[in-house]
C-alpha cells in the first residue's frame, strides 16, 4: 500500500527568546527620547555617525570565534569569502572601525567628537530586563588624554538627564578610571595578554558583586559557581581560578566602604564609588602598582 502524505507542520507564530515586539507607545516614546538627546549632543559639537549593524568579527576584540563555539557572546555567520561577520555587541568597536580606516585620509583631526544610536545584540543567557537585542546611545571623544574631555562628558550627560525631565538631585553621574582596576590586576599578578582571559572572567565576577553574596563573588574568583547553590544543581559557571591571596587582595579593594566623602575632610583625599583609595590598607597592596596610582591621579 502507498504511504498517506504525510500533513505539513502548521507553523506556529512564536517570538524568539530575548527579544520583544515593539508598538505605537514604545515606538513614540523612543523616538521623543533619542531627539532630545541628540539636540543635547549636537549642542556640545558631537556629531552624528551611522555604522552598520554587521561587522569583521574580528574588529570586535575578545568576542572573537573559535573553532567549537563561533558564537560565543555574538551572533557570527561566515560569509560566501569564509569570512566571520557578527551582528554588532555595542557601538564602540564599530566607531574604532570607522576612525581608523578614516584617520589621516579623511577629514578626521583627533581629537574626534561623534554620537551615535541603534540596536546592538548579543548572544546571552536572557532574563527579566535582559534582551538580546537593546538600544544604545554613544558618545566618544577619541584621542584626547585630557581629563576635560572627561569633565565635558559629565557636563553632558547632566544635561541630557535634564532634558529628559529628570530634575537635578534626582540622577547621579559617576566617573571611573580603568587604569585603577587594572592596576588592581597587575598587583595580583594578573596583567599581560596571557592573563587576557583570566581578567575579563575577573571583571564578571565583579560585576556581579552587587547582586550575589560575597562568598558567591568568591567562588566566581576561585574555581567557579552552580547557580543552584549546590553542586550539581542549575548551570555551572567556570571562575577565574584565582588562588586564595589573589581573592583575598582583591576583595579587600571592594570591601573598603565608607561613608559619603566629606570634600572639606583633608584626611579623604579621594572616594571612589564608596571606596577609600588612599587608605593605608590600598597603599600596601595596590600602589607598588605605576598604572593604579596613575588612575589615581587622574581621578583626582
Amino acid at each position: 500500500m502507498a504511504e498517506k502524505p504525510k500533513k505539513p507542520q502548521k507553523l506556529k507564530a512564536r517570538l524568539p527568546r530575548g527579544l520583544e515586539d515593539r508598538g505605537p507607545a514604545a515606538i513614540n516614546a523612543t523616538r521623543q527620547m533619542v531627539e532630545k538627546i541628540r539636540a543635547v549632543y549636537e549642542r556640545y559639537g558631537f556629531e552624528p555617525v551611522e555604522t552598520p549593524a554587521f561587522e569583521y568579527t574580528d574588529a570586535l576584540g575578545k568576542f572573537l570565534p573559535d573553532q567549537d563555539r563561533p558564537n560565543e557572546g555574538v551572533f557570527s555567520f561566515q560569509d560566501d569569502d569564509e569570512q566571520w561577520i557578527s551582528l554588532r555587541y555595542d557601538l564602540t568597536a564599530p566607531l574604532a572601525r570607522y576612525v581608523a580606516e578614516r584617520y589621516g585620509t579623511e577629514n578626521i583631526v583627533l581629537p574626534y567628537r561623534s554620537y551615535r544610536f541603534g540596536w546592538v545584540f548579543r548572544n546571552e543567557k536572557p532574563g527579566p530586563g535582559r534582551f538580546r537585542q537593546f538600544m544604545q546611545f554613544d558618545a566618544d571623544t577619541v584621542g584626547s588624554g585630557s581629563p576635560a574631555a572627561d569633565a565635558e562628558m559629565c557636563m553632558m550627560a547632566a544635561d541630557t538627564m535634564e532634558g529628559l525631565g529628570i530634575e537635578r538631585g534626582q540622577y547621579v553621574v559617576k566617573v571611573n578610571n580603568r587604569k585603577v582596576l587594572d592596576g588592581v590586576m597587575e598587583s595580583i599578578r594578573l596583567s599581560g595578554d596571557e592573563n587576557a582571559g583570566r581578567r575579563l572572567t575577573v571583571l564578571r565576577a565583579i560585576d556581579k558583586a552587587d547582586k550575589f553574596p560575597i562568598e558567591e563573588v568568591k567562588k566566581l574568583l576561585g574555581e567557579g559557581r552552580w547557580d543552584g547553590g549546590e553542586v550539581g544543581k542549575g548551570d555551572f559557571t567556570k571562575g577565574a581560578g584565582l588562588d586564595d591571596d589573589q581573592i583575598y587582595s582583591l576583595l579587600a579593594f571592594f570591601e573598603m566602604k565608607v561613608a559619603e566623602p566629606s570634600y572639606q575632610d583633608e584626611s579623604t583625599d579621594l572616594n571612589f564609588n564608596g571606596f577609600v583609595l588612599d587608605s593605608v590598607a590600598q597603599k600596601k597592596f595596590f600602589m607598588s602598582s605605576p598604572t593604579y596610582v596613575d588612575g589615581i591621579n587622574e581621578l583626582k
